[in-house]
């Protein structure tokens, strides 16, 4: 289990992220337009996936802001944003944005996808919601990369997420 805290009060979440060098482990999101996507759906693509609690609130709004305007530069990689919110919301989130560059995903049916990668928080205020973090996998779906980031309040580190994608 990770330690992080929310707004200082400490939660835990139901695993650790997966392991640099591992492959990461399929999954069935359900998009915008409520088609299921799996990890094949981006095969041979380098994918960052920015996971967040839920579009609704401030720093993960932001976060989609600054990954949809560097997401459009790059080659062969995709931008994935994952949360449990519904996708009708994320929709009407990125249509009232004018986002378009990176590809919304929700885990919102079984929460899937945040059991299998250790990320669902299990205490505290957001308990079953996904905690705020950054995986990045090479075009082979191995991961590269990886950062919990240690308050759900803050924002990842999109320099350096952005620069390991770019390079792997």
């Amino acid at each position: 289990m990770a330690d992080i805290t929310l707004g200082g009060t400490p939660v835990k979440t139901a695993g650790e992220l997966p392991a640099i060098g591992s492959q990461l482990k399929d999954f069935e999101l359900v998009a915008i337009d409520l088609s299921t996507k799996t990890l094949s759906d981006f095969s041979g693509q380098k994918l960052l996936l920015n996971i967040f609690p839920s579009v609704n609130t401030g720093v993960c709004a932001a976060s989609v802001r600054q990954f949809n305007s560097e997401a459009s530069a790059l080659d062969n990689s995709k931008v994935l944003c994952i949360s449990r919110d519904l996708p009708f919301a994320q929709d009407q989130f990125c249509a009232a944005e004018g986002l378009d560059n990176v590809v919304m995903l929700s885990d919102f049916k079984a929460g899937t996808f945040g059991k299998n990668n250790g990320l669902i928080m299990t205490t505290g205020g957001f308990d079953s919601l996904l905690s705020r973090c950054i995986i990045v996998v090479d075009a082979s779906g191995k991961v590269v990369y990886t950062e919990q980031v240690a308050e759900v309040g803050d924002e990842p580190n999109y320099n350096t997420a952005l620069e390991v994608l770019k390079n792997a």
